[in-house]
């Protein structure tokens, strides 16, 4: 093991940075921070036809918001730079060079075209698919030839045969692969760029890697790289694959499944606690029968250790991850939530957009909403009768609550409620409490149809806080409203 841990996030910059990915380089920091070591973000952009200019600005945002910091980078700089692959492509020239003239790499002029039919040749005959080394032992003299013609040709890694390529993984102990499976592999492409595996392997140790932690559908390129180290003359790193991340169903995690990016998690009302804390427990757990599983992100440096890393599957349970987030929000301050909450309130046009999000009665609202919400959308989904009166009210609830008998105990309690000194909830509350027990009235039979009135919804968040954040004025015009609305009805009923 080398004398300090030093472990890399690599994403390639095709796409978003999806919650596997984001899970991954979760535990690479995790493990990092633990164990006291260097926690480095590396961009592997070689693959140019895929390559997203935007992609490298989602993956920044996206490990920010979530709270992952790195020590060395694209951005901050370190000693080991740069820190993108396109912009150390001589280095993997030279060091494709340095295989050639060791005898384990080759150069190969196979056409795309012959490649083609190679594959749909060993497809028609079932056939083990893979390279059939036709340019392997190509004589020096033809290679020569058909490199100062300049034909177009890429340089592959001559695969030992008849041996097993052995590795430890720290998660699944002991791992074998025969070489005979192993088609030789690429290293460098016609367009001069190296492909991911010989990039790869020379950045890992040229900066020093310790520990490689992917997830495991890197396995099965563990032992090509083993022996891209062994041809070298290096030490490989120390492997870790994290387990698969399965959706809800059993079936391999999909954007349509659950694996939006982690920017989409931010726009649907996440908080980044809430979702760090999540991905941690994907694969993870304590042990030792400790069954937390709201941890922050301090509690989680101090305890992660890759020993409790199964090999298992794990399942992304959007339920889960939920539930989690209305943790995280009710512990949070109201002030803080309004700074994400109020936003959506004023693209709706409920808020003026000068209104601060300190305002005292949004940030009333903010502590009636986040007690029953489980993400910040939920705050604007369920926030509307706050800002606008009700034209319609919730149909089952009006068979039940909106009554003939409802029409005179509304018109009592707008005359009270107009009259009263205090509008505040204690106040309210008492007011109501007084006027039931004058006429022998059950609380419910008041408070039901006060709330269908003033929100149109039978269910919410306390009726005496509701009223006082209304206000007076809203709240006895809305009684007037329901008022109307009961008479009307009950007055088509009798036509009818």
């Amino acid at each position: 093991m080398r004398s300090s841990i030093r472990v890399r996030f690599a994403p390639s910059p095709t796409g978003y940075l999806h919650v596997g990915g984001a899970r991954t380089a979760l535990f690479n920091y995790l493990f990092a921070k633990r164990m006291g070591g260097t926690f480095i973000l590396r961009i592997e952009d070689t693959d140019r036809s895929r390559y997203q200019e935007d992609a490298c600005k989602e993956i920044y945002e996206s490990l920010q918001w979530l709270g992952i910091t790195w020590d060395e980078g694209p951005d901050v700089g370190g000693a080991y730079g740069s820190y993108v692959q396109s912009e150390r492509v001589d280095l993997y020239r030279k060091h494709a060079q340095q295989l050639l003239e060791s005898g384990h790499a080759y150069r190969c002029f196979c056409t795309p075209q012959r490649l083609e039919e190679l594959r749909n040749y060993q497809e028609k005959n079932k056939l083990d698919p893979g390279y059939d080394k036709q340019c392997r032992n190509l004589p020096a003299q033809e290679s020569a030839r058909l490199l100062a013609e300049n034909t177009p040709h890429i340089i592959r890694l001559k695969i030992p045969q008849d041996r097993v390529v052995a590795f430890n993984d720290l998660i699944r102990g002991a791992i074998e692969y025969k070489s005979a499976v192993l088609d030789d592999l690429v290293l460098m492409k016609t367009d001069g760029f190296p492909t991911y595996h010989l990039a790869n392997v020379v950045d890992d140790h040229a900066m020093e890697i310790s520990h490689v932690l992917r997830g495991d559908e890197w396995i099965a390129s563990t032992p090509r790289h083993v022996l891209l180290y062994e041809a070298f003359g290096w030490t490989p790193p120390i492997f870790a694959h994290m387990p698969v991340i399965l959706s809800a169903d059993g079936g391999k995690l999909s954007k349509r499944k659950g694996a939006a990016s982690v920017l989409d998690y931010k726009n649907q009302g996440y908080l980044p606690e809430a979702l760090f804390n999540f991905l941690a427990l994907l694969g993870w757990s304590l042990g030792d029968g400790d069954e937390r599983e709201k941890l922050s992100q301090e509690e989680l440096i101090s305890v992660f250790s890759l020993g409790q890393v199964s090999p298992k599957a794990s399942v992304f349970d959007e339920k889960k991850l939920e539930w989690m987030n209305g943790l995280y929000m009710r512990e949070r301050t109201s002030i803080s939530l309004a700074e994400l909450v109020v936003p959506f309130w004023k693209q709706k046009g409920w808020v003026p957009n000068a209104t601060p999000v300190s305002d005292t009665t949004l940030v009333k609202v903010i502590d009636l909403l986040k007690e029953r919400s489980k993400k910040i959308v939920d705050m604007v989904e369920s926030a509307t009768y706050f800002f606008i009166a009700p034209v319609q009210y919730e149909e089952k609830a009006v068979r039940k609550y909106f009554v003939p008998d409802a029409i005179k105990i509304l018109a009592d309690l707008c005359e009270l409620l107009s009259k009263a000194e205090s509008f505040e909830h204690a106040a309210l509350e008492a007011l109501y409490k007084n006027y039931g027990d004058s006429l022998g009235i059950a609380f419910g039979v008041l408070i039901h149809p006060t709330r269908l009135a003033v929100s149109g919804v039978s269910f919410g968040p306390g009726l005496f806080e509701l009223l006082e954040v209304l206000g007076k004025e809203q709240v006895c015009s809305r009684l007037q409203t329901a008022i109307a609305f009961i008479q009307n009805a009950v007055a088509t009923r009798t036509e009818s």
